[in-house]
């Protein structure tokens, strides 16, 4: 009897319901193993100078390592500071009402800016011999450009500066898919209802809320800002650079002292980064401690916010794309002059198109093998670790990038197309899991148990009623994969074994001296990449929902 109530376990014929299952969930599993399994072993390769207290005692008397550390902790900790305040800031003014819906239309435009091309950008904005300059210099009487160190400063405040802009747009992205649900709505409206004014509203009733949800994507924002390489080299300090550029450095190096220096650095990102956030979320806590019961006093409604709050982030984003179509195009441009004396096409003749050409197919390829493992995993994976495939958005990307390297060297990969190919899909699968996961759980499951009730099985169901349902999720996904890849910087040097030249390694080597106008037309080409994904997923969308009223 007890027998027949499990059903059969006969190996010979179908196998039972929940061996099915586990069948699918190994099949879901085995993309993202084969992504991620090779990091593991490559992190001991790569990590194991850490146990030798030789290459720390090296590190300590380095000279550059007490101000490169500085240089980090400036640069990372601002630039988290200022995203999120400027996030919150735009969110507290603006939510509910039209200037939030027209800033909502706005951010896939600003997002689809990679992060060395906006820093290539605001390089030629906020320099002494930049766009802002040259707007004051016939005020203040300027024929030369001013002595100010308004860019790669000691500190690294032009690239806080940088950071705290660039990173807002992805929060505030994350915030509206957040305060999309009905839910926070309706918490808003209620206590709206009981007299609490805007501001009020959100101190004590959303905020607590919602900045527990704030946590991952804020780590992403520090983590990033802690081992970023691109940006530092274009803004950041020189003499010495950030922690990042230190390590990237000593890791590029033949020596292999220098290369355990760089390992051992990498560690120290690494703890730096849980040592942050175990500090912010100590803080976050003895703050829900102390403020767990408000007063609840009731304050007269504020002044509504005026209309131009959040125009001053968009004029930044747009002027930075201005300037480098203007550097692209000019002839020849000396200061304190505002305009070019003539515009011309000869830099874009200039320009090696054998990276654009590398950088597309690389990042189509890379988009769409992940596709199918994301929708697979979302579909039978086990769920409960997803947290995995986030880590690589979570931590610094320089331990993972020298696992990344280590592992080819072992494998004989290293400077290979697969090589490099794979290099990129540790990044991208997480954000395609990320963009897929939301609609993949609002999906309305009834309709799958139908379809399996009409006699499809598990994948039929998928490829007949689930996925062409979320073919607009599907192709925003794929588009968000494809301008990760675009914007991939240390893993295409790492990996790539300088053999492979993209638009966003090309852009920040020309940075370092090159000419301004192939520059800028060299970062413009990274812009039009993801731009070019962004807009063909907006066309397909809008045909796939012609002739479906559900999907329009």
């Amino acid at each position: 009897m007890a027998q027949a109530l499990r059903g059969p376990l006969s190996w010979r014929g179908l196998p039972s319901a929940w061996s099915a299952r586990r069948l699918w969930a190994w099949l879901a599993a085995l993309p993202v193993l084969l992504i991620l399994g090779p990091v593991l072993p490559g992190l001991y390769w790569a990590l194991a100078p850490v146990l030798a207290p030789s290459v720390w005692q090296a590190l300590w008397s380095d000279a550059q390592w007490p101000l490169a550390l500085r240089a980090t902790l400036v640069s990372a900790g601002l630039g988290s500071v200022l995203g999120m305040a400027l996030a919150a800031g735009l969110a507290t003014a603006l939510y509910p009402g039209p200037r939030w819906l027209a800033m909502q239309r706005r951010l896939p435009l600003m997002l689809s800016v990679p992060h060395a091309a906006f820093a290539v950008g605001l390089l030629f904005l906020i320099s002494p011999s930049g766009w802002f300059a040259r707007a004051v210099a016939p005020l203040a009487g300027w024929l030369e450009p001013p002595a100010w160190v308004t860019v790669q400063d000691p500190l690294g405040l032009s690239l806080a500066l940088a950071l705290g802009l660039k990173e807002s747009w992805f929060l505030l992205w994350v915030l509206v898919a957040v305060l999309g649900e009905q839910t926070v709505h309706r918490h808003m409206v209620v206590a709206r209802s009981l007299g609490y004014n805007r501001a009020q509203t959100w101190r004590l009733v959303l905020w607590p809320q919602l900045l527990p949800r704030l946590g991952w994507p804020l780590a992403a924002v520090l983590a990033y800002g802690l081992s970023v390489v691109d940006m530092a080299v274009v803004l950041g300090p020189s003499t010495p650079p950030t922690l990042a550029v230190l390590v990237w450095q000593w890791l590029s190096d033949p020596d292999p002292a220098m290369q355990a220096r760089g390992a051992v650095a990498s560690v120290v990102l690494l703890a730096l980064f849980l040592l942050i956030s175990g500090i912010a979320r100590w803080l976050w806590h003895g703050l829900v401690r102390r403020a767990a019961y408000p007063a609840g006093e009731r304050k007269a409604a504020s002044h509504p916010p005026r209309r131009g709050l959040h125009q001053p982030l968009w004029l930044v984003g747009y002027a930075v794309v201005a300037v480098l179509l203007l550097w692209s195009l000019a002839d020849t441009w000396f200061f304190p002059a505002l305009w070019p004396d003539a515009l011309s096409l000869q830099n874009w003749m200039q320009v090696d198109w054998a990276p654009f050409g590398t950088t597309l197919g690389l990042a189509a390829a890379a988009s769409l093998l992940c596709l199918p493992a994301a929708l697979v995993w979302l579909e039978w994976g086990p769920q409960r670790y997803n947290a995995l495939l986030y880590l690589p958005l979570i931590i610094p990307s320089l331990p993972l990038v020298a696992a990344q390297y280590a592992a080819l060297l072992r494998l004989s990969a290293d400077g290979t197309a697969p090589g490099l190919l794979w290099s990129h899909l540790l990044w991208v699968l997480p954000y395609t899991v990320l963009t897929l996961i939301g609609p993949y759980r609002a999906f309305d499951r009834r309709l799958m148990v139908t379809a399996r009730a009409l006699g499809q099985s598990p994948l039929g169901a998928c490829l007949r009623v689930k996925w062409p349902m979320l073919v607009k999720p599907i192709l925003a996904a794929l588009a968000v994969g494809f301008s990760v890849s675009v914007a991939q910087y240390l893993p295409t040097l790492f990996a790539g074994g300088g053999r492979f030249a993209t638009v966003t390694t090309e852009a920040v080597a020309l940075s370092a001296g090159g000419n301004r106008r192939v520059l800028a037309a060299q970062a413009l080409l990274q812009i039009v990449l993801p731009l070019l994904g962004f807009g063909l997923a907006a066309l397909l969308s809008q045909w796939a929902g012609r002739t479906r009223r559900g999907l329009r």
